[in-house]
């Protein structure tokens, strides 16, 4: 979902809720993958067949790169979700995240304040 229908769509709060509650989400999945990574190299290090290998192998694999994947969108979206949080703060008057969504464009959000009707650019 992009950033502006988000916000329009459930508010700037429960949308930075959202972001995080995503990106902690994807770091339980990074953690399930550690867990089925540790579980694969134990498998792999005890005597099977070489089909029994093989699908160790196949299993390290797929837990790492699910594990690598978790791991680098749990960090982006918690990037993201403090990059546009630290910007939500009104310039004129420092209220946090009461603004109104005015418009959307390649250069970011332009919202306006409730308290003072300041507008100002909120950059993605």
């Amino acid at each position: 979902m992009k950033l502006a229908d988000g916000i329009r769509k459930h508010g700037f709060k429960r949308w930075y809720e959202r972001e995080l509650l995503s990106g902690h989400a994807h770091l339980g999945l990074a953690f399930l993958s550690a867990i089925g990574l540790m579980a694969a190299f134990e498998g792999f290090f005890t005597f099977h067949s070489l089909a029994d290998k093989l699908m160790d192998v196949a299993s390290i694999a797929l837990c790492g790169l699910a594990g690598v994947w978790a791991l680098r969108r749990y960090l982006y979206l918690l990037a993201h979700a403090e990059h546009i949080a630290h910007q939500a703060e009104c310039p004129g008057c420092g209220s946090y995240a009461r603004f109104v969504l005015v418009g959307a464009d390649s250069h970011g959000l332009k919202v306006r304040c409730r308290q003072c009707e300041r507008v100002w650019l909120i950059s993605e």
